[in-house]
């Protein structure tokens, strides 16, 4: 398979891209938990809702990242071993890419966090299991970093390149993780409606667009840093097929931050304005709309971080 100009693996690109979201999905739903938890709180119909459900998408992200996370060692360890996939499918194989790679080190260390935060969720009704959840789960993503690029970057520039990727994985949870939760909270507040659901509903996002903006400012600083590492030059980001996919993403995080801004300088002030219900729902479904399409975009940069991740970065290739 040919994308861009570069030779892809399809089935692994499609492997980490859900990867990638269930485990994102998950860390931000729960950060999104918690950091709306003073205002849901207010509401107690709709605080119970929300715990439900999203207690419920934490548990299928959680299960999806498993599942996904041992298709991709199955796959890595059929190219590590060099031989075709059934032939790799062995016990001795397993066992080896598991105890002498880095990436099965990692592995191990990622199904203790998954275990962490599987008891954490089962926990979730006491303080410890609650609190502990996002941080577990945060730990699950951004410990990906270590079985990809930044993984393998030699020396002092390699422990930049592991810290600025950590960092990267942790801030798209908060972000386009979070947004799921935020699609849900605002559907609660729409089908719940009165003047404190629509307050709710404002306090909520404008508590989402405070972390989006700490997040955005970290995957900016971040994914400078790791374009420096990876790419090198802009000649390199036009020449090679790494460069250009990573232009793509932009464009894409781009258009992502166009809606961003429109919910956060418009629509969510709208909220706020006491001029009557239907404004206001108005401006709630405007809001829900445009989340749901940033959540599409962010699927969209999952599949290509899928396919980044697949290719030789574009400074060996200049």
């Amino acid at each position: 398979m040919d994308w861009f100009g570069a030779g892809v693996d399809g089935p692994l690109v499609v492997i980490r891209a859900i990867h990638f979201a269930a485990a994102t999905v998950t860390a931000g739903t729960l950060v999104f938990r918690a950091v709306v938890r003073p205002v849901v709180c207010r509401d107690q119909a709709i605080a119970g809702l929300f715990r439900t459900q999203t207690l419920r998408i934490a548990w299928i992200g959680m299960a999806l990242t498993l599942a996904t996370g041992l298709i991709w060692l199955l796959f890595q360890a059929a190219s590590m071993s060099g031989l075709p996939f059934a032939e790799a499918m062995t016990s001795s194989v397993l066992s080896t890419v598991l105890s002498q790679t880095q990436f099965g080190l990692v592995s191990e260390i990622r199904l203790v966090l998954a275990t962490i935060l599987a008891a954490c969720l089962a926990a979730d009704r006491f303080p410890l299991g609650y609190w502990l959840a996002p941080a577990a789960a945060l730990g699950l993503t951004a410990a990906i970093a270590w079985t990809g690029h930044a993984g393998s970057t030699p020396g002092e520039t390699g422990n930049l390149h592991l810290a600025s990727d950590a960092l990267h994985l942790a801030a798209a949870s908060a972000w386009v993780g979070g947004l799921v939760s935020l699609v849900l909270l605002l559907a609660l507040a729409r089908r719940h409606w009165t003047v404190a659901g629509a307050l709710l509903a404002w306090e909520a996002a404008m508590r989402f667009s405070t972390l989006g903006i700490v997040s955005v400012g970290t995957l900016a600083a971040t994914g400078i840093v790791n374009a420096w590492i990876l790419v090198g030059s802009v000649h390199a980001l036009v020449i090679t097929g790494y460069g250009r996919l990573l232009m793509l993403k932009l464009v894409v995080v781009a258009i992502m931050l166009v809606f961003a801004a429109i919910n956060r300088f418009w629509l969510t002030p709208r909220l706020a304005v006491s001029s009557g219900d239907e404004p206001r729902l108005e401006a709630l479904g405007q809001l829900t709309r445009n989340s749901v399409i940033e959540i599409v975009l962010g699927l969209v940069i999952f599949a290509i971080v899928g396919a980044l991740g697949t290719l030789h970065p574009a400074i060996h290739l200049s």
